[in-house]
């Protein structure tokens, strides 16, 4: 029972990551119906920024949760940077162009940011501080669940919870949702659709960068090539879940991070990727929309 409840708790971890950086891709596409493949990389910007920080926060004396805390903040701040440019210089532009196009410019922009901050920092992978500490109350079940787990799974819900609301009950929030049921339409009542869209790409590079720090601190290594894994992990749970739908991404990342945890834990280590695509690829086949996605006619 004891295994069964440590994998069931390592797979919820690994589906609240997943769930962070997805959240992105759903919101961007839900709004502009663009497939961000840069994404993952504002995740892995996110966490050598924090890198940086708590590496200088450590030199000046600061220690324990404070380092997280500034080193959460400024790498939000700095992925967020990235996701508005990003956004201004690669896809505004193409905004009226065929959908192919902001795709490959899309792919272009991944390639440019991992080879920048392969360039920038090294291709070897880097150590990573346990910038979370361990609590007292947790060790007599430090077995089944460490304090790093806890700390990912708490913050993610949190960070749920008030993306909900801020959706749901904020004027912006009600633009966001105006502006991807219809743009035209949310321009001729007078919302501003390109702030809009330029607020998206901001809270959705927020959340990856958030995850980021959270599974470095957990893990404890970096390189410039875990945003192309985790951002093709987070793109499957939101095709899972039903691409556009807030809930259906989170939804599909706990059911990946659960089929990864499970298939490592009584198949093995090698077929983690396989079960994980191979659950993809059975929705695709049985409900292309996804689980909580509506299927919706075109007319060509």
């Amino acid at each position: 029972m004891d295994y069964f409840l440590q994998l069931f708790l390592s797979g919820l971890t690994k589906g609240s990551i997943y769930a962070l950086i997805a959240l992105g891709y759903t919101m961007v596409y839900g709004i502009i119906q663009l497939i961000n493949f840069a994404h993952g990389e504002i995740y892995m910007i996110g966490a050598f920024t924090a890198l940086i920080v708590a590496s200088v926060l450590t030199i000046l004396g600061f220690s324990g949760l404070s380092i997280l805390i500034l080193a959460g903040i400024a790498a939000v701040i700095y992925s967020s940077a990235y996701g508005y440019t990003m956004e201004k210089i690669a896809y505004r532009p193409l905004r009226n162009a065929p959908r192919l196009s902001p795709l490959i410019s899309a792919i272009g922009m991944s390639i440019f940011l991992q080879n920048y901050v392969l360039l920038a920092q090294t291709s070897d992978f880097l150590p990573f501080p346990a910038l979370i500490p361990e609590f007292e109350f947790l060790k007599p079940v430090s077995h089944i669940m460490s304090s790093a787990e806890l700390v990912i799974i708490l913050s993610s819900a949190v960070i749920m919870v008030l993306l909900t609301f801020f959706i749901k009950f904020t004027r912006m929030g009600k633009a966001m949702r105006a502006t991807a049921q219809d743009k035209k339409m949310a321009r001729l009542v007078g919302i501003d659709v390109d702030k809009v869209i330029s607020l998206t790409f901001i809270v959705g590079s927020s959340l990856a960068a958030l995850g980021g720090i959270l599974i470095a601190s957990h893990i404890g290594q970096i390189n410039f090539y875990i945003g192309f894994i985790a951002g093709i992990k987070a793109f499957t749970a939101a095709v899972l879940g039903g691409i556009g739908s807030i809930p259906g991404a989170v939804l599909g990342a706990l059911i990946l991070g659960w089929t990864e945890s499970f298939a490592t834990g009584y198949v093995s280590s090698d077929y983690e990727d396989v079960f994980a695509f191979a659950l993809l690829v059975l929705i695709l086949i049985f409900r292309p929309a996804g689980i909580l996605g509506k299927s919706s006619a075109q007319k060509v």
